[in-house]
This record gives C-alpha cells, structure tokens and sequence, in this order.
C-alpha cells in the first residue's frame, strides 16, 4: 500500500468537518435576507456540510474511490460514536448546581432518534453517490473537465442527501410546502457553495497532484460501498 504525506491530514480534517456539522449545524436554524431574493431559511449545517463534499472531491480525484472509502466510513464512525455520547451525556444526571442548564445542553445536544439517522443515513448515501459519480466522470472525460465532474458529482451527492435527511427527519412533521423550501434552499446553497468554491478544488487538486505523484483512474475498481479495501 503506497503511503502519501497528505492523506491522513485530509481523513482528520474531513472528519472534524462532519463533527462540526453535526454537534454545531442543527443547534440552530437562520433566516437571511439577501438583496434580489428576500429572506432565505436554512439549517447552520449549510455552512459545513459543503466542505465535506469539498474533501470527498478531492479524495477521488486524486487517490480514487476505494480510498475516499475508507475516508466515508471513518467519517460514519464519527458521527455514530458522537452520536452516542451524546445521548449518554444528555441522559445523565445532572449535578445540583447544574440542573438549571440542563435543559440547554438538552436543547443543543438532545437530537432525536430520527433526526440522528436521517443525518448518518443522508451523509452516507450522499457521499458515496457523490465519489461514485466523480469517480465514472474521469473515466469517461479521461481526466478532463475537472469542473464538470467536481459540479456534476456534487449536484448529485447533495440532491441525495438533502431528499434523504428532510424526508426521514420532518416527513409528517412539517408541511410538504415547508420541507420542500427548506430542502430545495438547503440544495441550492450547498450546491452553490461548492461551484464557488472550484477554484480553490483545481488549486489542491493540483498541488496534491504534484506533492503526491498520484492521480487515480478507477479503471478496475469495485464500486461497492461496504468494503475498506483500497
């Protein structure tokens, strides 16, 4: 197995990313006002979660499939051990002195099972979509249009993981017009964050490319999901 000077950086970033999203983005919901468009609801999530598909670009485009893999899985580790502190830490009894912050560390960390799922679920499914799809996309272009691929995989990647997270989450308990607002602004922005942010992907892409001396075709590679081969 060849070792790279970057990659294990890359794997401890993502995964803070994902934390982030996580424990910090559904402790709060925002509504901006933006000149041309009007007020704009979304989750705080939104402002992580295009990061995580940043990476998850990179990782393909650069070291393939197999191993931005391993790098999904360590990042649904994550987020089901976070997870599970968390309820623990919730449930736990709190000391008198601190009774009267209980209900904020309910508020903040006290995520319901079903938001907790939808969120791993929609994270796992949308992440292999995403590399899947970048991954087909060199192959057939040969290397060619990053841009399209680092778009086209994106576009896919979230409309995934927006459908899956809003419908597991709030199905039945928001209005079908609320939830499809919610998910499509929440689309949009991630999607748009990333074709903003292309640029900044040619430039690491790039450099990764040179510092590595890698740049991976999955010509032969098996797509399925649930395997940590490289």
């Amino acid at each position: 197995m060849k070792n790279y000077r970057y990659y294990d950086l890359i794997l401890g970033a993502y995964v803070c990313v994902l934390l982030c999203a996580n424990l910090i983005g559904p402790a709060k919901v925002s509504t901006v006002s933006l000149p041309l468009v009007g007020p704009i609801t979304f989750m705080a999530g939104v402002l992580f979660f295009p990061i995580s598909y940043l990476f998850g670009d990179i990782l393909t485009e650069v070291y393939g499939y197999a191993r931005d893999r391993r790098v999904v899985w360590s990042g649904f580790a994550a987020l089901l051990f976070a997870a599970v502190m968390a309820t623990v830490i919730v449930h736990l009894p709190p000391a008198d002195f601190w009774r009267s912050k209980q209900s904020a560390v309910q508020e903040i960390f006290g995520n319901t099972p079903r938001i907790v799922c939808a969120s791993i679920v929609a994270f796992w499914s949308g992440s292999f979509v995403n590399s899947y799809v970048l991954a087909k996309m060199k192959v057939w272009t040969q290397g060619r249009w990053l841009w399209s691929r680092i778009i086209g995989s994106t576009l896919c990647g979230e409309l995934v993981d927006s459908g899956l997270f809003y419908t597991i989450a709030f199905a039945g308990l928001w209005t079908t017009q609320e939830l499809l607002q919610v998910a499509t602004t929440q689309y949009v922005l991630k999607s748009g964050w990333e074709v903003l942010a292309t640029p900044l992907t040619y430039r690491i892409v790039g450099f990764l490319k040179r510092a590595e001396r890698e740049d991976y075709y999955d010509h032969d590679t098996n797509f399925t999901p649930f395997s940590l081969k490289t």
